[in-house]
């Protein structure tokens, strides 16, 4: 796949759509992994995120799962300088922990997360979730300093709030720190309002490459609920219905359905499809557990939805 662009102000270059690495350790074990990761690359993709806790959730792990399927799949691949490779720091690893952005905890946690990756830099580092009790200040300058050691070349931000994100911008700019060049919120279809009336303006004018997580809405978006029934077909499916299906959320499938049917795609292609067009996105970050997910991820690469489409879908989708 040749249509790579500049991630953000970066000489990062990526197929705009991101594998979301959550999955890893969780619903795919290491060697389903490695066969969707295979899959992956070979369709032409090149990014993959993921983040230090992934999948802690998960009854008997630890946390640091999927960064370890990752840097043993690198290893037996030796393809680490055509990947892009992103994951997270600060994030809780279990009920009981909170968010930690203190200097000494992302500088023992980057360590962590070279040594399970295999590698000896991360091309995108990111702050899972924002410790407000830390100051901006003492995070900016772990970063600087892993940035000056090489271990990391850009930095992130991902659960952040807009007033601390634009601090942190203005720290950044003020004292001559590395500043986040991406933003990773949660953005879909569905999930509208949050991103586009409190990040949306800023993320425009201060440059940001915004990577949406659960683009397809935890596969709400995917088309495969269609109905009440179909809900109990999926381990979690009670948790989606309870979110989503609401008149809301049936008028938005059954837009992505027409819609759909009128390009001959996936309902998932559309949804992502839909993340490319808005403005300030750089690439939606989707997990796959099958090879036809990964071809819903090619056609909405090449799917160019036209005006009719889109406000068909921004209309179903109206907060």
């Amino acid at each position: 796949m040749s249509n790579k662009i500049a991630f953000g102000n970066t000489d990062i270059q990526l197929v705009p759509l991101i594998f979301g690495g959550n999955v890893f350790g969780w619903t795919l074990d290491e060697e389903a992994s490695f066969t969707i990761l295979d899959q992956f690359v070979d369709l032409g993709f090149n990014a993959i995120d993921t983040a230090n806790n992934y999948s802690h959730w998960v009854p008997g792990n630890q946390g640091g799962e999927s960064e370890t399927i990752i840097g043993n799949w690198l290893d037996a691949r030796k393809n680490r300088d055509q990947v892009v490779l992103m994951t997270k720091v600060g994030g809780r690893f279990g009920y009981d922990t909170k968010p930690n952005t203190k200097a000494a905890y992302i500088k023992e946690q980057v360590e962590l997360s070279l040594k399970r990756l295999k590698t000896d830099y991360i091309d995108v580092y990111q702050t899972h979730y924002d410790d407000e009790t830390t100051g901006i200040e003492e995070t900016l300058r772990a970063y600087e300093d892993l940035i000056k050691e090489g271990k990391v070349r850009y930095i992130g931000a991902s659960n952040i709030s807009p007033d601390r994100l634009e601090e942190s911008l203005d720290i950044a700019q003020q004292k001559e720190f590395p500043a986040y060049i991406s933003l990773q919120p949660e953005y879909n279809l569905y999930d509208r309002e949050k991103f586009e009336k409190e990040y949306q303006a800023l993320a425009a004018e201060r440059d940001l490459a915004v990577i949406p997580y659960y683009s397809l809405a935890s596969g709400f978006l995917s088309g495969k609920y269609l109905t009440d029934d179909d809900f109990k077909k999926s381990a979690r499916g009670e948790g989606i219905e309870k979110r989503y299906w609401n008149d809301r959320g049936r008028k938005i499938v059954e837009a992505l359905g027409e819609v759909a049917a009128a390009y001959r795609t996936s309902a998932s292609a559309v949804a992502l499809a839909w993340l490319l067009e808005q403005p300030t996105i750089a690439a939606p970050i989707a997990s796959a557990t099958k090879k036809e997910h990964l071809d819903s991820f090619v056609s909405a690469i090449q799917l160019r939805l036209g005006d009719e489409a889109l406000e068909k879908l921004n209309n179903a989708s109206a907060y």
